[in-house]
Protein backbone atom coordinates (compact mmCIF):
# COMPACT_ATOMS: atom_id res chain seq x y z
CA UNK A 1 0.00 0.00 0.00
CA UNK A 2 1.62 3.43 -0.88
CA UNK A 3 2.23 6.41 1.62
CA UNK A 4 -1.17 8.93 1.64
CA UNK A 5 -0.75 12.54 1.82
CA UNK A 6 -3.96 13.79 4.12
CA UNK A 7 -5.70 16.96 3.17
CA UNK A 8 -5.84 18.81 0.20
CA UNK A 9 -2.49 17.33 -1.33
CA UNK A 10 -3.95 14.00 -0.95
CA UNK A 11 -6.70 15.11 -2.97
CA UNK A 12 -5.18 16.95 -6.23
CA UNK A 13 -1.80 14.93 -5.73
CA UNK A 14 1.48 16.62 -4.81
CA UNK A 15 2.60 17.08 -7.99
CA UNK A 16 0.17 19.40 -9.55
CA UNK A 17 -0.09 21.18 -6.33
CA UNK A 18 3.96 21.60 -6.86
CA UNK A 19 3.06 22.92 -10.50
CA UNK A 20 0.40 25.23 -9.35
CA UNK A 21 2.89 27.02 -6.55
CA UNK A 22 5.63 27.50 -9.03
CA UNK A 23 3.24 28.92 -11.66
CA UNK A 24 1.98 31.23 -9.23
CA UNK A 25 5.75 32.23 -7.78
CA UNK A 26 6.55 33.07 -11.22
CA UNK A 27 4.10 35.75 -11.34
CA UNK A 28 3.57 36.28 -7.32
CA UNK A 29 2.51 40.32 -7.99
CA UNK A 30 -0.85 38.65 -9.92
CA UNK A 31 -1.89 37.07 -6.38
CA UNK A 32 -4.10 38.84 -3.44
CA UNK A 33 -2.13 38.68 -0.34
CA UNK A 34 -4.88 36.28 1.42
CA UNK A 35 -3.69 33.73 -1.69
CA UNK A 36 -0.26 34.36 -0.77
CA UNK A 37 -0.68 33.64 2.92
CA UNK A 38 -2.83 30.50 2.90
CA UNK A 39 -0.19 28.91 0.01
CA UNK A 40 2.69 29.95 2.71
CA UNK A 41 0.50 28.09 5.52
CA UNK A 42 -0.09 24.95 2.95
CA UNK A 43 3.39 24.69 2.79
CA UNK A 44 4.72 25.07 5.96
CA UNK A 45 2.35 22.39 6.37
CA UNK A 46 3.38 20.29 3.54
CA UNK A 47 7.19 20.96 4.84
CA UNK A 48 6.62 19.67 8.85
CA UNK A 49 4.73 16.61 7.19
CA UNK A 50 7.53 15.78 5.05
CA UNK A 51 10.38 16.49 7.76
CA UNK A 52 7.93 13.55 10.05
CA UNK A 53 8.39 11.16 6.82
CA UNK A 54 11.82 11.81 5.91
CA UNK A 55 12.72 11.39 10.05
CA UNK A 56 10.34 8.03 10.13
CA UNK A 57 12.13 6.84 7.20
CA UNK A 58 15.67 7.60 8.32
CA UNK A 59 15.69 6.16 11.49
CA UNK A 60 13.59 2.34 10.10
CA UNK A 61 16.51 2.50 7.73
CA UNK A 62 18.95 2.91 10.49
CA UNK A 63 17.18 0.17 12.76
CA UNK A 64 17.45 -2.22 9.85
CA UNK A 65 21.10 -1.71 8.98
CA UNK A 66 22.78 -5.32 8.71
CA UNK A 67 24.48 -6.38 11.34
CA UNK A 68 23.82 -3.61 14.05
CA UNK A 69 24.21 -4.12 17.29
CA UNK A 70 22.72 -2.10 20.13
CA UNK A 71 25.69 -1.89 22.02
CA UNK A 72 23.52 -2.57 25.37
CA UNK A 73 25.70 -4.18 28.17
CA UNK A 74 23.60 -7.49 29.33
CA UNK A 75 24.56 -9.27 31.64
CA UNK A 76 23.65 -13.67 31.31
CA UNK A 77 19.93 -13.33 33.35
CA UNK A 78 18.73 -9.92 31.97
CA UNK A 79 15.19 -10.67 31.27
CA UNK A 80 14.43 -6.92 30.11
CA UNK A 81 16.55 -3.84 28.03
CA UNK A 82 15.64 -0.66 26.80
CA UNK A 83 17.05 2.67 24.87
CA UNK A 84 14.64 5.54 25.08
CA UNK A 85 13.60 7.02 21.63
CA UNK A 86 15.43 10.08 21.35
CA UNK A 87 18.69 8.43 21.53
CA UNK A 88 17.10 5.07 18.61
CA UNK A 89 14.91 7.71 16.68
CA UNK A 90 15.42 11.14 14.84
CA UNK A 91 12.92 13.37 16.46
CA UNK A 92 11.01 16.34 15.08
CA UNK A 93 11.70 19.41 15.08
CA UNK A 94 15.50 17.94 16.51
CA UNK A 95 15.82 21.08 18.35
CA UNK A 96 14.57 23.58 20.75
CA UNK A 97 15.67 27.07 22.30
CA UNK A 98 14.65 28.80 25.89
CA UNK A 99 13.23 25.34 26.48
CA UNK A 100 10.07 25.59 28.75
CA UNK A 101 8.78 23.22 31.53
CA UNK A 102 7.78 20.81 31.10
CA UNK A 103 8.86 20.21 27.47
CA UNK A 104 7.84 16.43 25.93
CA UNK A 105 10.26 14.35 23.71
CA UNK A 106 9.70 11.03 22.12
CA UNK A 107 9.70 7.83 24.21
CA UNK A 108 8.01 9.20 27.27
CA UNK A 109 11.35 11.53 27.83
CA UNK A 110 10.10 15.03 29.45
CA UNK A 111 12.44 17.96 30.64
CA UNK A 112 11.82 19.62 33.78
CA UNK A 113 13.21 22.19 35.40
CA UNK A 114 11.73 25.11 37.68
CA UNK A 115 13.85 28.39 35.88
CA UNK A 116 12.11 31.50 35.79
CA UNK A 117 14.17 31.97 32.46
CA UNK A 118 15.08 28.72 30.28
CA UNK A 119 18.30 29.89 29.23
CA UNK A 120 18.68 26.76 27.75
CA UNK A 121 18.80 24.53 23.86
CA UNK A 122 18.42 21.09 23.72
CA UNK A 123 18.93 19.21 20.60
CA UNK A 124 19.13 15.72 19.15
CA UNK A 125 22.63 15.48 17.14
CA UNK A 126 24.07 12.11 15.70
CA UNK A 127 26.25 9.87 17.99
CA UNK A 128 29.94 10.75 16.29
CA UNK A 129 31.54 7.96 15.10
CA UNK A 130 28.91 5.57 16.54
CA UNK A 131 29.14 1.89 14.73
CA UNK A 132 27.06 -0.03 17.26
CA UNK A 133 24.61 1.67 20.29
CA UNK A 134 22.52 4.61 20.33
CA UNK A 135 22.21 6.19 16.70
CA UNK A 136 21.36 9.59 18.42
CA UNK A 137 22.27 11.84 21.19
CA UNK A 138 20.70 14.70 23.78
CA UNK A 139 22.65 17.59 23.64
CA UNK A 140 22.13 20.50 26.06
CA UNK A 141 23.63 23.67 26.41
CA UNK A 142 23.36 25.85 29.56
CA UNK A 143 23.90 29.30 29.77
CA UNK A 144 22.73 31.63 33.07
CA UNK A 145 20.24 29.45 34.96
CA UNK A 146 18.19 30.76 37.80
CA UNK A 147 16.36 27.59 38.52
CA UNK A 148 16.98 24.97 41.06
CA UNK A 149 16.80 21.94 39.56
CA UNK A 150 17.23 20.58 35.58
CA UNK A 151 16.03 17.10 35.10
CA UNK A 152 15.21 14.58 32.47
CA UNK A 153 12.29 12.04 33.23
CA UNK A 154 11.68 8.54 31.56
CA UNK A 155 8.20 7.18 32.36
CA UNK A 156 9.24 2.85 31.84
CA UNK A 157 7.13 1.32 29.35
CA UNK A 158 4.85 -1.44 31.05
CA UNK A 159 7.42 -4.30 29.87
CA UNK A 160 9.56 -3.09 32.43
CA UNK A 161 6.90 -4.25 35.24
CA UNK A 162 5.92 -7.53 33.18
CA UNK A 163 7.29 -10.43 36.56
CA UNK A 164 9.03 -7.48 38.27
CA UNK A 165 10.32 -8.54 41.58
CA UNK A 166 12.27 -7.90 44.77
CA UNK A 167 14.72 -10.34 43.74
CA UNK A 168 15.57 -7.65 40.97
CA UNK A 169 18.19 -5.40 40.51
CA UNK A 170 17.82 -2.20 37.76
CA UNK A 171 20.86 -0.66 36.08
CA UNK A 172 20.75 2.22 33.95
CA UNK A 173 23.71 3.46 31.98
CA UNK A 174 25.25 7.27 30.17
CA UNK A 175 27.87 7.97 27.56
CA UNK A 176 28.11 11.44 29.12
CA UNK A 177 30.09 14.48 28.14
CA UNK A 178 30.43 17.46 29.88
CA UNK A 179 32.29 20.86 29.45
CA UNK A 180 32.80 21.39 33.24
CA UNK A 181 31.87 18.39 35.69
CA UNK A 182 29.10 18.24 37.37
CA UNK A 183 27.97 15.99 39.89
CA UNK A 184 24.55 13.72 38.09
CA UNK A 185 21.85 11.70 40.33
CA UNK A 186 19.13 9.13 39.41
CA UNK A 187 16.52 8.24 41.21
CA UNK A 188 14.14 5.59 40.66
CA UNK A 189 10.29 6.08 41.26
CA UNK A 190 8.40 2.30 41.60
CA UNK A 191 4.10 3.20 42.23
CA UNK A 192 2.51 0.41 43.74
CA UNK A 193 -0.62 0.88 44.51
CA UNK A 194 -0.97 4.47 46.68
CA UNK A 195 2.15 4.22 47.50
CA UNK A 196 5.15 5.45 45.65
CA UNK A 197 9.20 3.74 46.46
CA UNK A 198 11.96 6.32 45.47
CA UNK A 199 15.81 5.21 45.43
CA UNK A 200 18.22 7.70 44.75
CA UNK A 201 21.79 6.91 43.46
CA UNK A 202 24.62 9.18 42.53
CA UNK A 203 26.39 8.52 39.36
CA UNK A 204 29.40 7.14 39.38
CA UNK A 205 31.48 8.64 36.71
CA UNK A 206 34.60 6.58 34.85
CA UNK A 207 35.49 9.17 32.15
CA UNK A 208 32.21 9.31 29.90
CA UNK A 209 30.94 6.21 31.09
CA UNK A 210 28.08 6.94 33.96
CA UNK A 211 26.31 3.45 36.04
CA UNK A 212 24.04 3.23 38.49
CA UNK A 213 22.48 0.05 39.73
CA UNK A 214 19.48 0.01 41.71
CA UNK A 215 18.70 -3.12 44.23
CA UNK A 216 15.00 -3.78 44.98
CA UNK A 217 15.71 -6.57 47.19
CA UNK A 218 15.82 -2.47 49.88
CA UNK A 219 12.74 -1.65 49.05
CA UNK A 220 9.09 -2.40 50.30
CA UNK A 221 7.15 -2.91 47.05
CA UNK A 222 4.54 -4.78 46.47
CA UNK A 223 5.09 -6.90 43.50
CA UNK A 224 0.93 -7.99 43.02
CA UNK A 225 0.26 -3.93 42.86
CA UNK A 226 2.61 -2.57 40.58
CA UNK A 227 1.41 0.34 38.37
CA UNK A 228 4.36 2.40 37.37
CA UNK A 229 7.86 3.34 36.93
CA UNK A 230 9.62 6.30 36.19
CA UNK A 231 13.59 7.49 36.28
CA UNK A 232 14.41 10.74 37.03
CA UNK A 233 17.61 12.24 35.83
CA UNK A 234 19.01 15.46 37.45
CA UNK A 235 21.84 17.50 36.99
CA UNK A 236 23.32 19.14 39.76
CA UNK A 237 24.20 22.82 38.52
CA UNK A 238 24.00 22.41 35.26
CA UNK A 239 24.93 26.56 34.70
CA UNK A 240 27.55 27.53 32.09
CA UNK A 241 28.44 24.21 30.58
CA UNK A 242 27.53 22.04 27.44
CA UNK A 243 26.25 18.24 28.65
CA UNK A 244 25.84 15.49 25.77
CA UNK A 245 24.67 12.75 26.71
CA UNK A 246 25.60 10.02 23.97
CA UNK A 247 23.57 7.28 25.39
CA UNK A 248 21.03 6.26 28.10
CA UNK A 249 20.00 2.74 28.10
CA UNK A 250 18.50 0.37 31.25
CA UNK A 251 18.83 -3.04 31.74
CA UNK A 252 16.64 -5.44 34.59
CA UNK A 253 17.82 -8.76 35.71
CA UNK A 254 17.79 -11.15 38.91
CA UNK A 255 20.06 -11.25 40.99
CA UNK A 256 22.08 -14.51 40.57
CA UNK A 257 21.29 -17.67 43.26
CA UNK A 258 23.79 -17.96 46.23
Amino acid sequence: MGMQVPGFLGRIGLAQVMRRWSAVLAAPETVSAKGLREMRGQMRRLRDDLDRMAACAQSELLARADGAEDGIARPVQCDWSYRPEPWVRMMHPRGRVEVASPTRLPGGVTLFHDAARPDLTLRQEPVPGSDAGARFGLVMEVYRFDGSFLSLVEDFPAEALVGLTRNHFVTVSLNVDMEEPLEIYARLNVQHGPNTEQIVRQFALDGKRAVVEFDLAYTTINEKRLEKMWLDLIFEGPSMNRIALWDMNMIRAPRADM
